[in-house]
This record gives structure tokens, C-alpha cells and sequence, in this order.
């Protein structure tokens, strides 16, 4: 079959050859070959006789010509098949004047092919805007009543909607299935759990109707941009439904219809309204659900789909013609539903399906009811009570729509990856050292012991082993001079020479083992600067040989006390809190000093950033991040929200985009998309945007619906199709039947349209509401470590600023994540915690905003502990209490709302208060978030109310959980206020290990070993403590005191 390019536009149609074929009569019978199109006969084939292998040579050819204007257009063709029937000549009988004819098969030909490659090559359902200016209407007729008691299989053949088909199986159309799918997943209502039930019962038990049809359209481009205009104007399309009385054709040549009272009238006239928004959505292609079905009132479909008249008031009456003398362009519904339909004892008796291709186009129209109301008579809700017994059955339809093209193209993720690449070009990995160069090092090693051990062998010999022993007591000058006459005598001796050539050999295996250079360096630059990084290597791999190779009669220093990331962690965020930020700088520099290629510690610093309203090194931070690996979800959704924040809205969408693309089923990329699209006032997308937001977190709790049920041993989901719900879908709830269900809503009233989102989230709220254990709940915890004791009792530091005071001074409290409540969490909320999480705190208003409208949202109790905790950051201390006390009348138990209390009245100065709120807190069965913090304030107001037994207590609690100089130190101040000196200089030495430069730790360090005697290190204290510019004044005032009581400590006196 091949398609020509004339002026008429002819559509040839060739048969060439037959195969396997055999006859009536024989099986070398006479056969010829009718082609039909679109009711016309094409042309007939000359007679063929079939050969004995059963093959026959046609080489027939005939054709049509379409034309877009009238005839056959190219909606023809889209939906109209060639019939192409084999007959065969049976051999003449005696005395017989006519050939019979017997009709052997018949192919269906689809055309749809010849329309592939068409510029804008769209198909569609329902009634579509056309070239002209009436819209294309798409009928469907002769549905199938099913009785109940049977479900539909999956997958089965769609249909053509065309009646004169012969051959039994030729109105299947070739490689077209319905393939149906979870409820969930539809688009359309009835998509809910709660209607699970309902349409089980309705598409396998109740009766109901069946078409399994599909109906093509073509669009050209005019009309694709009319069609694009009319759903964003509209919104909904009308599919309308209408029983169309079945008439029997009357037998023998005079018989003639009969006139009935219903003719021209349209009776059970209802409509569904069907969300075309999601085709507006980029790359969707496709729209499947069930939709209910309500009474078609004029007034009602024109304020939700601008449509002023109905489909079948042109064509109604024709379509009653049609269906009496069996019509076969424009398929109805033939009735199937009773008219008695108010004495069906079960509602889902008047349930039909109309479902027309998963694949290009499908159900306009479906008809299946019956009214008196005249077609020309706009009905009302009290004179159409036909229509009105769809929504007391809960009738509704199952349809599909699919575009061979979306109408908005959806960027590629390679695409993204690609812009995403551009902005932040990926770091290059650490290179990979060879297995050799570990034993190059070690070989380094030996020798630097070796000669070591030759050069103090030296220097025993020049000035003996005791001065080794005395070495504390030598001054700076004896050192000197004795270093001198060792470099000269190694000189002179030759051993410096000698000992140069043996470490020669050990360099040059790390130079080629760990470097990797064999060749010569292009430059002298390149030299130079080769030299200096070896140089450095080389001289720390020698202290490390030097500290393992120290003699044991010597006595060593002490070993450093090694702090984890985790650690590091906790101690930048005990500086957020208390406002220490210079502190919590070079705790965060630290860890990536360490770990410079751990994108978590870039992410952490990026977050403190954010909170000190540095957004450019917050944004280098992120990027940095991502360059180390720009698959990973937070890095993109950070360097998005601060594209966001800095105005680069370009940038912002591609961040954002691509992670909905590397992680489909994040709850937040799609909200933060969605809020993207918000500021750039693209309604549309906003609403794709949350909806699929939504729609992942109503699979994720019904993914831990199933779970905890399977946990406990309580689930019992029978399949009615025999199989086990636990391998049909990622919830173990998908459904035998045709069709499917997670998430999506349309408006299911006959009131004003309501927005898509409010009714996804509403829907999200009635389903959640249902839950009683808290399926989204996030509590940020301290990090806890555990510190082996160390006996380590003085360190030497060199100088540096001092940190500020543990918990003095501090007046704001880190973001963090606040979910004990037992309400899940929305989109938006989920949201809200991520951005706090990263102090996005100026984002995180935009998100409240939606939170407050949405109608599973609005003021809960977390709703106001985050604005009341927004509100602590910039020191608005009367609204961070108003909106804590509205959160305590909605969840007076929660121990968040005490906690922040506490935190409230802790920085606004009122601690007697703070410690009623700590208190309370502690006493719940359930920690608080921030349970770190709580404990060391609430510690720090027992030591300033001299209740040093509960001070202890306290802070012993917290140096089990996380581990701290701040835990420390409170423990050693309540220990040396209660004079047990050991446990406080234990406590202290801790504190001290952890942070040696923390003035006031080093205060209480001299003050026990003034107490106990320890003259020596007591003064070693003292200095530290000066050194460090104590702030504290009583403090200072108090060692002293006590140094002048003891006589000693202070060497200035």
C-alpha cells in the first residue's frame, strides 16, 4: 500500500498475493478479492484460481482520493479501516443461470499508518476542535451488557467502531490492547482507596456496560493549537451519554418503522466531566480513569466547559436513525440499562465502562441511558430526573485518551544532565594509587627510622645519653649550640652524605609508586612546584616514622585525641546555636579539610551559610556539592532553591527538573518544581507539579499502610482474580480489573469547578486522616559519639581567639524538624522540613502560605512551631510566643511545643519559666527534637540556681547521648561545686581534649589544681586561661581569690 503525491491526493491500495488459502469446494477453488472503504466498493479483482500449494497472484490494485476539505478527509483515515474480502466462484450446477459466490475471510487494513510522518501527527477522543469551524464529534455505539459475576480480562483486543465487519476477529484492531492498570495510577476519580470496593463490585459483579472501542481523530496543526487553547481556557471536556432506543427492523419488503413517542427525544441524558489538563502537562501523552457520570444540565456544563450546546442536538436525531437501521459511522451506546432503574436494589447495577485505545485517541461520546426531556429543552435538575439516577447509582465511565505527540514537550534527562554538566562541570575523581605505593611509604619509613636511630647514636656519642634525660632543663642556647656541632660533624664525617644516599633510592620508589611521574617534567615550573608537594609529603611521612620510632627511655608527648566528622558535626551546630558562627567556621572547615570529598560536609556548610544570609558562599558550597556528584537529589533541589533565591530562574528549573528525573517518586523535588512554577505563574505545570508531588506521597503511605499491616500479621487482601496482591503492585493493592488507582482528582459535584490541587490534597487529607501512626515523622537527632576517657590533663595549643561561652549570649536556636505529632505530614509540610533542615528559611514562608490553604494543612500544630520557630531566628520573641501558645492548645502533649517554649523563654531571659518548659519536656515518654540542647540549657540554669546535684544529673544524661566540651564542661563545673575534684577534673580533662580552646574549660582546669595542690599545673592553666581572654569576670575573680588563698597558681605575684 503506498500513499502518492498528486494533485488528488489518491490513496492506492495494491494486492499482490494470497497464501494458505483453500475453498468450499476443492482446494484449488476460483477466488477474487473486494476492496471497501468507508462504505464505497473500490473495485473487484479478476477471478484467481488458487494453485495446489494454496497460493493465488492477484496483483490487484484500486484506490481513493481524500480530500482535507470534504469526502474522505483525513479523520477517514485515521478511523476508518479497508475491508479487503476474499470470495470464492463456486463451480456452476446444472440448470444454473447465476454464479454463487461464498465469502472465504477478510483482512482489515489499518490506515493509520499513512498518516505517520505528517507534521504534528496528533490523535485524539472525544469531540476535537478540526480544521473547520465545527468540532469533529466521536460516537460510540453497541456496547456490551455484562450480567455480573465476571471480570473483564487483561489484556484484550480494542475494537473498531465499525458495524459491517465479517470475518470473526477482523474487528479487533492488530497490536491495539487494553491493558488496564492500578486505580491509583488513573487520572480520574473514583481513584481512591475508599473505592476500591465500589468498583470492584461494579466492574465484576454489577452489571454494567462494555464498548472496548477506539475511535481516531486526526489534528492538524491548526487544530492542535485550538486544542491546546481550549483546555487551558475550559478545563474539562464534556463526554455526554444517552440511551438511544434499540428498534427492530421490521420483516418483509413492505415493512416499514414504527413511530415512537421517544423519537428525537434524548432520555437518561448525563455527562462526564473529563480533566484534559494533565495533556497540557510536558510529555504527558496520555488520560485514564473513571470519571462520573451526572445529569446534563445546560447551565452546569457551560460554567465548567464553556460548551453552549449539547454534542446530540445536531446529531441526536440522526443518531436515533442511525441506530435503527444498524449505522455504522457513528457509534451510540444501544440501551442497556432498565428504565425502571429507582427499583435496582444495588446502586452499581447502572455502572458502564467506556474504553476507548490506551494508544492515539479515545471515548468522545458514550450514550446509554433514557429521558423524556425534548433534545431542544434545556433540563433542569427537577425535569431531569432520568439523568439524576446516575449520581444516586454513582454511575460512571472508564475512558482513555492518548496522543500519538504530547502537545508540550517534555525536556530529555540526558538533555538535563547535559545543562546541568555545563553550569557544574564534575569534579574529577582522586586518582587511584597503585597496590606499590603503600610499600614504597613503608620502605620510606625504615629508613628514616635507620638513619634516626645513626644520627641520636651521634649525638649520644658527642654529648653523652644523660643530656637526653635532662633536655627539659637545657635552655634554648645549649640546644642551638649542640645542634650545630652536630650538623659540623656529620658534615666533615661524610654521614650526612652517607645518609642522604640512603634515603635517595626510598624517594624515588615513592616519587614513581605514589606520584606516578616516569617521565621528565615539561617545565621548570612544573619542577618546582612537583617539589614542593613531595617536600611536604615527605617531611610529614618523617614525624610519623619519628613518632613511631622514639626510644622507650624517652619519655613522649601526648597523643592527640581525634575528633570524628560526627563529632565536628555537633560542635558547629552547638556554635549555630549560641550564635558562635567565627566557632562553627572552622568546625565546618575542619571536616572538609579532612574530607574534602565528602559532598555532606559541603552540604552541612552550605546550610550554615544559608542561616548566616551568606547565599553566594552558600551557593558555592551546593555546587561544589554537586560537582561531586550531580546525581544526588538534595545537591540539585540546594543549587535550585538558591538559583531561586538569587533570581536565576533558568538555572532553577533545570536543577529542579533534573531531579524529578533522576528520582521520580521525591515528594519534595516535585513540590519545589511546583512552587517554581508558581513564581513564574504557570498555573498549569504548578498543578502537574504538585499533583505528581501528592500522588508520591499517598503511594509512599500506602506503601506503609501495607507494610506495618503485613508486620503485624494482619493483612488478608484476597485477589477476586486469583492472584496475590503482594506481587501486582509496589502496595500489594493493585486489582485484577482493568483498570487501576492511585491519585489524581477531578471535581465530583455539580457545583462551581474547584481547583485541581485543592481537590488532590483534599483527597490526600481524607485518606490520611485515616491513619493513626505517624507514616511521615522526621526528628532530627544530635549526632552521639562515644568517647573512650582519656586521662589527658593538660594540652599545649597555640594561641587562637577564644570561643565564647557555652550557653550565655546564645539567642537562636537551629532549624530543625519537628514530627511527634500523629498527623502525616502534606506535600507542602514535607516540604517545610527539608527547608528548614537547611535553614532555606526564606523559602520556607512561600511554602507556609500553601500549607495554611491546603485543605489536608492549614494552622496544625507543626504549622505553628515552625512559625514560631522562624519568628526565634529573628528575635521576634512576642509572635514566636503567640504562635507556640496556639500550637499548645492544639497539641497540648507534644513535646516540641515545651521544648520550644523553653527555648523561647531561655533567650528572652525569663529561665524560670525556660526551666518549668525543660522540665516538662524531659518528663514525656517521647523525646523532643533537640533533646542535645534542652539538656544543656536546663543544666546551665540548675548550676545558675546552685542546684548542683540536678546540674549533674542533667548533664551526666546528655554526655551518655552526645558528648561535647559543652556537656563536659557543665558536668566538671557541677562536680568541682559539689568539691568532688577527681570526677570534675575527669570531666574537664574531656572537655578539654575535645576543645583546648575553650577559655573557661581551662579556668576550671586551674581552679581544681589550685584545690588540690598542683602548683605546676595549676599555673599551666592559668596561662591558658589568660591567653584565651576569659570573658567571665566572677569567673576570673573567683581563681583569684583562691590563688591567693593557696599562695600560688598566678605567676605574676
Amino acid at each position: 500500500m503506498e500513499q502518492v503525491s498528486s494533485t488528488g491526493r489518491p490513496v492506492q491500495i495494491t494486492v499482490t498475493d494470497g497464501y494458505d488459502l483453500k475453498g468450499f469446494k476443492g482446494d484449488t477453488p476460483v477466488t477474487f478479492i473486494r476492496a471497501e472503504f468507508n462504505q464505497v466498493v473500490l473495485g473487484d479483482s479478476a477471478k484467481i484460481v488458487v494453485s495446489p500449494e494454496g497460493t493465488a497472484k492477484y496483483n490487484f490494485t484500486c484506490s481513493f482520493e481524500f480530500n482535507p476539505e470534504g469526502g474522505v478527509t483525513l479523520h477517514d483515515l485515521a478511523h476508518k479501516p479497508v475491508f479487503l474480502t476474499m470470495t470464492e466462484v463456486l463451480p456452476k450446477e446444472k440448470k444454473q443461470k447465476e454464479e454463487k459466490t461464498m465469502i472465504l475471510g477478510q483482512a482489515v487494513v489499518d490506515l493509520l499508518p499513512l498518516l505517520e510522518g505528517q507534521m504534528q501527527n496528533f490523535m485524539v477522543g472525544l469531540q476535537v476542535p478540526s480544521a473547520g469551524e465545527k468540532d469533529y464529534p466521536i460516537f460510540f455505539k453497541n456496547g456490551t451488557l455484562k450480567l455480573g459475576g465476571e471480570r473483564e480480562p487483561v489484556p484484550r483486543p480494542k475494537k473498531w467502531p465499525i458495524a459491517n465487519i465479517l470475518a470473526p476477529g477482523a474487528n479487533n484492531i492488530p497490536d491495539a490492547f487494553i491493558v488496564g492498570g492500578p486505580y491509583e495510577e488513573e487520572e480520574g476519580e473514583l481513584n481512591r482507596p475508599e473505592d476500591r470496593e465500589f468498583r470492584n463490585q461494579a466492574e465484576c459483579i454489577k452489571k454494567r456496560i462494555t464498548w472496548d472501542l477506539e475511535s481516531r481523530c486526526y489534528l492538524d496543526p491548526p487544530a492542535v493549537i485550538s486544542f491546546q487553547k481550549r483546555i487551558a481556557d475550559c478545563r474539562f471536556w464534556p463526554v455526554e451519554i444517552t440511551r438511544v432506543p434499540l428498534v427492530t427492523v421490521p420483516k418483509g419488503k413492505s415493512a416499514k418503522f414504527e413511530k415512537t413517542d421517544d423519537e428525537g427525544r434524548l432520555s437518561f441524558h448525563g455527562v462526564a466531566y473529563v480533566n484534559m489538563v494533565p495533556l497540557l502537562y510536558p510529555g504527558v501523552k496520555r488520560i485514564r480513569g473513571a470519571f462520573h457520570v451526572y445529569p446534563y444540565l445546560g447551565n452546569t456544563v457551560y460554567e465548567k466547559t464553556k460548551c453552549l450546546f449539547s454534542l446530540f442536538r445536531d446529531t441526536g436525531h440522526n443518531l436515533i436513525q442511525n441506530n435503527k437501521i444498524g449505522g455504522i459511522n457513528s457509534p451510540v451506546s444501544k440501551p442497556v440499562i432498565s428504565k425502571n432503574l429507582k427499583e435496582d436494589k444495588t446502586v452499581k447495577e447502572k455502572d458502564m465502562e467506556a474504553r476507548p485505545r490506551p494508544g492515539d485517541v479515545q471515548a468522545s461520546s458514550i450514550k446509554s441511558q433514557s429521558s423524556d426531556t425534548p433534545l431542544e429543552v434545556e433540563p433542569s435538575l427537577c425535569n431531569n430526573p432520568e439523568g439524576q439516577q446516575y449520581v444516586e447509582a454513582g454511575t460512571y465511565i472508564v475512558l482513555e485518551i492518548e496522543l500519538d505527540k504530547a502537545l508540550v514537550p517534555k525536556r530529555m534527562p540526558e538533555e538535563l544532565a547535559r545543562r546541568v554538566k555545563e553550569m557544574i562541570p564534575p569534579r574529577p575523581p582522586l586518582t587511584r594509587r597503585t597496590g606499590g605505593a603503600q610499600k614504597a611509604v613503608s620502605d620510606y619509613h625504615m629508613q628514616i627510622k635507620n638513619i634516626s636511630r645513626a644520627i641520636l647514636n651521634e649525638y649520644h656519642r658527642m654529648f653523652g645519653k644523660q643530656a637526653v634525660r635532662v633536655g627539659s632543663d637545657l635552655d634554648s642556647e645549649t640546644l642551638e649550640e649542640q645542634k650545630c656541632q652536630l650538623n659540623y660533624e656529620l658534615n666533615c664525617s661524610g654521614k650526612y652524605f652517607a645518609f642522604k644516599e640512603q634515603l635517595k633510592h626510598a624517594v624515588v620508589k615513592i616519587v614513581r609508586e605514589k606520584y606516578l611521574k616516569t617521565t621528565a617534567f615539561e617545565s621548570q615550573e612544573e619542577l618546582q612546584k612537583f617539589i614542593s608537594e613531595l617536600y611536604v609529603f615527605l617531611v610529614d611521612q618523617m614525624h610519623v616514622a619519628l613518632n613511631q620510632a622514639m626510644p622507650d627511655d624517652v619519655q613522649g608527648t601526648p597523643s592527640t585525641i581525634y575528633t570524628s566528622s560526627e563529632q565536628l558535626r555537633l560542635f558547629a551546630f552547638e556554635a549555630e546555636v549560641n550564635e558562635n558562627y567565627e566557632m562553627a567556621t572552622v568546625y565546618y572547615e575542619e571536616r572538609l579539610v579532612r574530607e574534602p570529598q565528602n559532598l555532606e560536609h559541603w552540604l552541612d556548610y552550605g546550610a550554615f551559610c544559608l542561616l548566616t544570609e551568606d547565599n553566594i558562599k552558600a551557593q558555592e558550597c551546593f555546587r561544589k556539592a554537586l560537582s561531586l556528584n550531580q546525581n544526588h537529589i538534595h545537591s540539585l533541589l540546594l543549587c535550585g532553591v538558591l538559583a531561586v533565591l538569587m533570581e536565576n530562574y533558568e538555572q532553577a528549573e533545570i536543577f529542579f527538573e533534573d531531579a524529578t528525573c533522576l528520582e521520580p517518586t521525591n515528594v519534595v523535588a516535585w513540590t519545589l518544581l511546583g512552587l517554581y512554577y508558581e513564581i513564574q505563574n504557570n498555573d498549569i505545570r504548578m498543578e502537574m507539579a504538585f499533583h505528581e508531588a501528592f500522588k508520591q506521597l499517598q503511594a509512599r503511605v500506602l506503601q506503609a499502610q501495607v507494610t506495618k499491616q503485613r508486620s503485624t500479621s494482619t493483612v488478608e487482601y484476597v485477589e477476586e482474580g486469583g492472584k496475590d496482591d503482594s506481587c501486582l503492585g509496589p502496595w500489594g493493592i493493585t486489582s485484577g480489573s482493568s483498570t487501576a488507582a492511585v491519585k489524581v482528582e477531578v471535581p465530583a459535584g455539580l457545583g462551581a469547578p474547584l481547583s485541581i490541587l485543592d481537590e488532590f490534597l483534599d483527597e490526600s487529607s481524607n485518606l490520611q486522616s485515616e491513619s493513626h501512626e505517624p507514616i511521615l515523622s522526621v526528628q532530627s537527632q544530635d549526632p552521639t559519639t562515644s568517647q573512650k576517657p582519656s586521662n589527658t590533663f593538660i594540652k599545649e595549643v597555640p594561641s587562637k581567639k577564644e570561643a565564647s561561652k557555652c550557653q550565655e549570649s546564645s539567642t537562636c536556636l537551629h532549624p530543625t524538624l519537628y514530627s511527634v505529632s500523629q498527623t502525616p505530614a502534606t506535600i507542602f509540610m514535607e516540604t517545610i522540613r527539608f527547608l528548614m533542615k537547611v535553614n532555606a528559611v526564606q523559602y520556607v514562608h512561600r511554602v507556609l502560605a500553601h500549607e495554611l490553604l491546603c485543605p489536608h494543612g492549614g494552622p496544625s500544630c507543626e504549622y505553628y512551631l515552625v512559625l514560631a520557630q522562624t519568628h526565634l531566628l529573628k528575635k521576634d520573641f512576642a509572635k514566636a510566643e503567640e504562635y507556640l501558645q496556639q500550637a499548645a492548645q492544639m497539641d497540648y502533649l507534644n513535646p516540641n511545643v515545651w521544648g520550644v517554649k523553653g527555648h523561647l523563654y531561655f533567650l528572652s531571659g525569663n529561665h524560670a519559666e525556660a526551666k518549668a518548659c525543660y522540665e516538662r519536656t524531659i518528663s514525656f515518654v517521647v523525646d523532643a527534637s533537640e533533646m542535645h540542647f534542652i539538656f544543656l540549657r536546663l543544666g546551665q540554669i540548675y548550676l545558675e540556681e546552685k542546684e548542683y546535684e540536678k546540674a549533674k544529673k542533667t548533664y551526666l544524661q546528655v554526655c551518655k547521648r552526645s558528648p561535647s566540651c559543652l556537656t563536659w564542661l557543665g558536668l566538671g563545673i557541677a562536680c568541682y561545686k559539689l568539691d568532688e575534684l577527681t570526677e570534675a577534673e575527669d570531666a574537664l580533662s574531656e572537655a578539654n581534649a575535645l576543645n583546648n580552646y575553650n577559655a573557661e574549660v581551662w579556668a576550671y582546669l586551674a581552679l581544681v589544681c589550685l584545690k588540690a595542690g598542683r602548683q605546676l599545673e595549676a599555673e599551666q592553666a592559668y596561662k591558658y586561661t589568660v591567653k584565651l581572654k576569659l570573658k567571665d569576670e566572677s569567673l576570673l575573680a573567683e581563681i583569684h581569690m583562691v590563688q591567693e588563698t593557696v599562695g600560688f597558681g598566678n605567676p605574676s605575684f
